[in-house]
């Protein structure tokens, strides 16, 4: 079961993901509110802490979870503070009851991930691409449209149109033709 923890939360932070399961982990951790308490609402423990990248709204709570819960982060920059293991390209990690491939997506931070399972239909796609056409702004530190737009090109050559759910680092979750949102997220990209 994936649950938004930030939904409805009045404050500068990303969605924050509790995926429970076999490996219940937390998939971004936000910023500027009480999302331990959050947590503990729904399960009693976490296995992980799992980054899509390390903008502050996406680990401003991270050393508050994991000193919370004891349990490490997991990333793609180990030289962030509060990152414990590496998360490679391609890498199969567990989310949940799924396994997932993390995908490295750079464009709008160099250490951007998406995490795919090909047999739940499910995607992460923290904020390389959004609902209705959105995607990731690249006029931050790091950010490059061109690098952007080759990333949203590989994502696509590895979903399909099975694509179920994808949740997203802003916005809501997309359930209805998800897909079709990242085609256009690529086309707007490249007009953009």
């Amino acid at each position: 079961m994936i649950a938004n923890l930030a939904q409805g939360v009045q404050v500068f932070t990303s969605n924050v993901y509790l995926v429970d399961g076999e490996r219940t982990v937390l998939v971004d951790p936000g910023a500027n509110f009480d999302v331990v308490s959050a947590v503990r609402d729904r399960v009693d423990d976490l296995d992980a802490v799992v980054l899509t990248h390390t903008h502050r709204d996406h680990v401003g709570n991270l050393e508050a979870v994991t000193d919370a819960f004891d349990v490490d982060a997991w990333g793609y920059d180990i030289s962030f503070d509060g990152v414990d293991h590496a998360i490679e390209d391609e890498e199969t990690i567990r989310l949940g009851d799924d396994e997932y491939v993390a995908l490295h997506t750079p464009g709008h931070k160099n250490d951007h991930l998406c995490f795919y399972a090909a047999d739940a239909g499910i995607l992460f796609a923290g904020d390389l691409v959004f609902q209705n056409g959105s995607f990731g702004r690249t006029d931050l530190e790091e950010g490059d449209r061109e690098q952007l737009i080759e990333s949203i090109d590989r994502l696509l050559e590895r979903i399909d149109e099975g694509l179920a759910e994808m949740h997203t680092g802003h916005g809501p979750s997309v359930t209805n033709n998800p897909y079709d949102h990242v085609e256009l997220s690529a086309r707007m990209a490249r007009q953009a």
